[in-house]
């Protein structure tokens, strides 16, 4: 344990739930993710400036100056190299699980998944139009397989790009094939990046960038695109709804049963085995007023989005959930799930549960999931929840009482009708308020939680200074759930927070300042939207021309590097709150912050103050509108007095 003081301790998260759970936790000598981060400090500067190198057995080499690893790599190649290398775990975390998601609507297309069946029929057609699938005379699972199909072969096929490009602007295309750049098959980029960054392979920094470029778009364009689709297929399009977040959501008297991670396949089975009656009754007979399912990470905003299922939290409040004693069962399948939570549950009567042969811990109870049997699956799973109720040790229980409401399943789809209504769907209402200067432009602020950050304080201090200045914010993944528990995804927040112009949007459309739209692998959703922005016309003819941009104030994960090079490599001004491991290479910090803007059109900034990056940003919507001459904006920023002239 640390040996921070207790003012210290407050300042660890802007949430005071967290906060309150995270004194609990001290007093009773449970270790979490901010007493091992300040354990590690001072962390290695070599590492963070991205000049150690571990790939060959002649080191691990370290490269500043004239001093080069003993292969001769410079610092320039080493930190290239260790850069894609992030990006190309990244891609292959989101591509596998969009895989997964495909493997899983053939066998139901086959009748080998029978608990599944096709939720968006709509969402089908269009995908087996885009395909090219013919579907006169065929019958939906017919449709489904030959769909499914399609989509397994963009991870391995032979040749050609992937499909999905074409979703892009002309001139965004065009690009991508002039640079070289366009991504092949999934696979093939993953293993190609990790050919190239083995010793003795590739020495050129920009090469080497160009490749974690390809990859990226891999992910964004391919795997996480494909994983959103067919999701919305499967499980169903979402569309807004109201639900509660934060820790409060966690019933005392009830079974809670908490799911986290990130593939929603078997969540949506537990919610679905969670009604059953007799597991209810079950639940009853063991002394629980009933079930209460929450979620933690993008699993959460996956059941949140489509389900309603309340989210008890974002990455770094999973340790937290356990911590208050409530949780009966937290069930893991992959990504961002701490190797800590099997001794933090050891000190409650909590049983962890993994479901993946991917993700397995020592001495944890494994129930593998099967998407042949998925129903049976996740009903062993609720009864081992409801089993544990019993054991439960009521002294133990402190459940903060934060909640809050947020409305979220905005889509690129929905945002038609939502602007345009059914019978006029139609982008538009949103162009025509950027071009008007209602609206500064839109930001994607995305990504995870880290303990290097006063938890939360990033995104919310970001968004606010966004949308204060009329700028309309969309949100993924545990980004949205910081946001959430700080009530900005309410539609109310726009009259709290807004500038006037975002005001008059939001209360025409009857939408919050802050548009929830998924889990990390919806950022493809918001990718559409931009292609939909440029189709609709009258902001230009690219990406890169659009007052658009993306952040992540809080990332740690490689996945966020992954999204952070694909919205870079489709044309979008990017800032991170932490610098990426660059900054042993000027050459390389160089070429991502300055001179790949003129091969793609968007570049990376680093900036760890939110408000300043905000500014930033803002400046960067500023310059994006006055080189596509539009309107001067209606409004002067909330909360600035207009300058009354002399």
């Amino acid at each position: 344990m640390s040996s921070e003081s207790a003012s210290e301790k407050k300042e660890r998260s802007a949430d005071p739930a967290s906060r309150k759970v995270l004194e609990q936790a001290a007093a009773r000598g449970i270790e979490t993710a901010w007493d091992r981060f300040q354990a590690q400090q001072p962390q290695c500067r070599f590492g963070m400036a991205g000049i150690c190198c571990r790939i060959c057995h002649m080191g691990p080499c370290r490269a500043r100056g004239n001093l080069t690893g003993v292969c001769g790599a410079t610092a320039e190649t080493i930190v290239a190299r260790n850069l894609v290398r992030m990006i190309a775990a990244g891609t292959a975390a989101h591509s596998d699980h969009g895989r997964d998601v495909a493997t899983t609507l053939l066998a139901m297309a086959k009748g080998e998944a029978k608990d599944y069946s096709i939720k968006s029929e709509k969402k089908l057609r269009a995908l087996a139009a885009e395909y090219g699938v013919q579907t006169q005379g065929k019958d939906s699972r017919k449709i489904a397989a030959e769909v499914a199909e399609i989509a397994l072969a963009e991870f391995s096929k032979p040749e050609g790009v992937q499909r999905f490009l074409k979703r892009a602007p002309k001139r965004r295309q065009e690009r991508w094939r002039e640079l070289g750049i366009e991504p092949r098959a999934i696979d093939r980029e993953v293993v190609e990046l990790m050919h190239r960054t083995t010793m003795g392979v590739d020495n050129d920094y920009h090469n080497l960038l160009k490749a974690g470029m390809r990859a990226a778009l891999a992910d964004g364009w391919g795997g996480s695109m494909i994983a959103t689709d067919l999701q919305d297929v499967l499980l169903g399009a979402p569309e807004p709804l109201r639900a509660k977040v934060n820790l409060g959501v966690l019933k005392e008297e009830w079974v809670n049963l908490v799911i986290h991670g990130h593939e929603p396949l078997l969540s949506d089975m537990i919610v679905e085995a969670s009604l059953d009656p007799e597991l209810i009754a079950l639940a009853k007979e063991k002394g629980a007023a009933g079930i209460n399912l929450a979620g933690i990470c993008c699993t959460a905003a996956e059941v949140l989005m489509r389900r309603g299922v309340p989210s008890a939290g974002h990455f770094l409040q999973q340790e937290l959930a356990i911590a208050t004693g409530a949780v009966e069962a937290m069930v893991v399948d992959v990504q961002c799930v701490m190797p800590s939570l099997p001794k933090v549950a050891s000190c409650f009567h909590t049983k962890l549960i993994t479901t993946s042969p991917k993700a397995k811990f020592p001495g944890v109870e494994h129930i593998e999931f099967d998407e042949h049997r998925a129903l049976e699956v996740a009903k062993r799973i609720v009864r081992k929840a409801i089993e544990n109720f019993p054991n439960r040790t009521p002294e133990m229980v402190d459940i903060p009482k934060e909640t809050m409401d947020v409305v979220a399943g905005f889509t690129a789809d929905y945002v038609y009708r939502l602007l345009g209504g059914r019978f006029r769907p139609s982008y538009r209402p949103l162009n025509n308020a950027i071009i008007e200067g209602r609206l500064r432009g839109v930001v994607g602020v995305v990504g995870c939680t880290s303990p290097r950050y006063v938890s939360d304080s990033g995104h919310i201090d970001m968004v606010k200074e966004l949308i204060r200045n009329d700028v309309l914010v969309v949100q993924t993944g545990c980004a949205a759930t910081a946001c959430g528990k700080a009530g900005l995804l309410r539609p109310e927040a726009a009259f709290e927070y807004a500038g006037k112009g975002l005001q008059e949007i939001c209360e025409a459309v009857g939408i919050p300042p802050v548009l929830h739209c998924g889990a990390c692998v919806d950022n493809s959703r918001i990718l559409i939207a931009c292609c939909e922005m440029v189709a609709e016309g009258g902001l230009g003819e690219d990406i890169s021309d659009l007052p658009v941009a993306a952040a992540a104030p809080e990332w740690m994960s490689e996945k966020a590097v992954a999204i952070g090079m694909y919205a870079v490599a489709s044309g979008i001004y990017t800032v991170f709150g932490h610098a990426l491991p660059v900054s042993g290479s000027d050459h390389v910090n160089q070429y991502l912050t300055e001179e790949i803007e003129k091969e793609v059109g968007g570049k990376w900034a680093f900036e760890p103050d939110a408000r300043r990056a905000a500014e930033m940003i803002i400046d960067h919507l500023n310059r994006k509108r006055e080189a596509l001459k539009l309107k001067p904006m209606m409004y002067p920023p909330a909360g600035e007095k207009v300058a009354v002239p002399v």
